[in-house]
């Protein structure tokens, strides 16, 4: 199992940028890929942007060109920085580890908020 903690959260006025961070624990070798959802109040949660460990990104159409996910040599950290961020952008933002043999672990999640 994977542990995952995020963090960089918080309010930022529209046009601004966030870069969140997500750490990972445990065991990191079964980690496949690494990436972001995101849920709205009422919403489902959708995928924001995803890694896998040789490198290959995918992002969702809703927030390409505005996002960008990396990660770290070492594999246990994922970043995404967010710019020109928008009203509709506010929601919790997940890290997700996707493990090599079937199934996701989750994070706690942060909150974005943008204001307009």
């Amino acid at each position: 199992q994977v542990q995952l903690v995020e963090s960089g959260g918080g309010l930022v006025q529209a046009g601004g940028s966030l870069r969140l961070s997500c750490a990972a624990s445990g065991s990191i070798s079964s980690i496949n890929a690494m990436g972001w959802f995101r849920q709205a109040p009422g919403k489902q949660r959708e995928e924001v942007a995803t890694i896998t460990n040789g490198g290959i990104t995918h992002y969702a159409d809703h927030m390409k060109g505005r996002v960008a996910i990396s990660r770290d040599n070492a594999g246990n950290m994922v970043y995404l920085q967010m710019n020109s961020l928008k009203p509709e952008d506010t929601a919790v933002y997940y890290c997700t580890a996707y493990r090599k043999y079937g199934g996701n672990d989750w994070g706690q999640g942060t909150q974005v908020t943008v204001s307009s």
